[in-house]
């Protein structure tokens, strides 16, 4: 039996005094936030929201996503993070897919819940509750937490394997893939990485980005098993994070590298503000080597960084060693097992490219629904990533590039086949291409290459905006679009992305 849905209470008896979260004003010791899970939890059961229950949320950082992400497990349900970047279609797709009963939003979603909702009979009007007033047929969630009645909520029995949450990425195919993890698998991310981040109840954790991504469960989860202080920022500002860190004696922090670029950058940054911090953890794309030395050099013995996929396979590059094998991302923790396997599936030696191929106790249990995808991703148990990488002397990882299409923009994973499917659907398309460019915010943008049958005359702009007014979520934007006369291909007639992307920077460097 595990009692990781019970872990707030536990910090509330014995912690009960101390912060456990801050947001913007609001500062909640463990009995308070302890009291609003509980709160929020007893709504939820008088919803009828039974273990196993799919429970999803699509909102933006709020002190209510952070009493939804608790009170959902002490259920035994099933918690369904969702991006409120996503569009109609998307948000429906992922509904659906998961099979969700209730799901808590916000107003400004509204609009595009009436129209996802047509291809959601399943879900009624009365659970879908908005956290910052009622709109149209939608509830308000803080009056419904008033009214509904009261009662302890007892958490039921939960296995090693019951499911903690599915979290959704983008899959090549163009299909919704939902990463199911179990609460073993949570309890690993609390425990494994509070050891590697060396935190402890003491410690003060600070995340400024969208909380709906897995990324956040690296800090998040460690955090709540320790009993420290959670300050979550609602969205990222890299002078206002600058001072929550000063003002808070901030000690752990996780970035993506665009968030890190921009604190190094930002108005008030002075390695004086930031003394508090113990780790800067670095994740969710490459952090570029020029930014890896100033960062070691102006706030030293600090930098980690972290490579791993949702899936369950990571590898930590530790503080003492951020300087010295600063171009690799790390080695797997103990009790992980890494590979780099050649295309034949022997084993490649130390200093040849080939995939990188993990197993460790934190593994997916598969992506729901779909076995197919499951049995392609693991092979008697090891988690093949689809990532090229190769290792040192010693063992260290050095990643050669991401999963081949893949764009990771700003730590969020964009799948260009999504993209490509949305483009083919417009009458004047015959092929097109998608690959990620080098964006000095996001660390990589899409970019559309488009050739158009023989008699179409639209534009280059037309066509983007076209495309971008029907893509599945706000992230998947193009960035660019161009229109060629062909691709460049192999003998094979395989399409060349890499040329195309080279070719597209180096315009790019040369008009600038």
């Amino acid at each position: 039996m595990l009692q990781l849905a019970r872990l707030v209470k536990h910090h509330a008896q014995f912690r009960p005094d101390q912060v456990a979260v801050v947001f913007e004003q609001e500062r909640l010791t463990w009995q308070q936030f302890s009291a609003r899970v509980t709160q929020c939890a007893r709504l939820l059961r008088w919803l009828g929201v039974r273990k196993g229950d799919r429970v999803a949320t699509a909102l933006s950082n709020c002190r209510e996503l952070l009493e939804v992400y608790w009170a959902v497990p002490s259920l035994g349900a099933v918690l369904v993070p969702l991006s409120p970047l996503l569009m109609p279609s998307g948000l429906a797709s992922l509904l659906r897919d998961s099979g969700a009963n209730c799901l808590i939003t916000q107003r400004s979603l509204a609009p595009l819940l009436d129209e996802a909702r047509q291809e959601l009979p399943g879900l009624a009007a009365n659970h879908v509750l908005m956290v910052d007033g009622a709109s149209g047929d939608y509830p308000d969630y803080t009056a419904l937490l008033k009214t509904c009645p009261e009662g302890d909520v007892v958490a039921p029995t939960m296995a090693a394997d019951d499911l903690f949450n599915i979290m959704y990425t983008s899959g090549t195919t163009g299909l919704p893939k939902g990463i199911m993890h179990s609460h073993f698998v949570r309890s690993i991310y609390g425990t494994l990485f509070a050891s590697a981040w060396r935190m402890t109840p003491e410690s003060v954790v600070l995340h400024t980005g969208a909380i709906v991504f897995n990324g956040a469960f690296v800090t998040l989860m460690p955090c709540f098993y320790l009993g420290a202080r959670y300050v979550l920022q609602r969205q990222f500002d890299a002078e206002e994070a600058i001072e929550i860190i000063a003002r808070e004696r901030v000690t752990h922090t996780m970035m993506v590298p665009a968030q890190i670029i921009a604190i190094l950058n930002a108005a008030n940054f002075s390695p004086e503000k930031l003394a508090s911090l113990q780790m800067i953890l670095s994740l969710g794309a490459p952090l570029y080597q020029e930014h890896k030395d100033q960062l070691n050099s102006l706030l030293p013995d600090r930098f980690y960084e972290l490579y791993g996929l949702t899936e369950g396979f990571w590898t930590i590059l530790d503080k003492t060693q951020s300087a010295r094998k600063s171009g690799s991302v790390g080695s797997p923790p103990c009790f992980y097992e890494m590979r780099i396997v050649r295309t034949d599936g022997s084993d490649a030696p130390r200093g040849e490219v080939g995939e990188i191929v993990g197993r460790g106790p934190s593994l997916m249990g598969g992506y729901y629904g779909r076995p197919d995808l499951t049995a392609e991703a693991l092979r008697d148990g090891w988690l093949f990533t689809g990532d090229l990488g190769y290792t040192d002397g010693e063992g260290y990882l050095y990643l050669v590039d991401r999963k081949k299409d893949m764009i990771d923009s700003g730590g969020v994973k964009i799948y260009p086949r999504d993209v490509e499917e949305v483009a083919v659907r417009h009458p004047a398309v015959r092929e097109v291409a998608v690959f990620g460019v080098a964006h000095e915010k996001w660390g990589e943008t899409p970019v559309a290459a488009v050739i158009l049958h023989a008699d179409a005359t639209i534009s280059a702009d037309q066509l983007r905006d076209w495309i971008n007014d029907r893509v599945g979520a706000r992230y998947q934007r193009l960035h660019a679009l161009q229109i060629m006369d062909d691709f460049p291909r192999n003998a094979a007639g395989k399409t060349l992305k890499r040329e195309m992307r080279d070719a597209y920077q180096a315009t790019e460097e040369g008009d600038g």
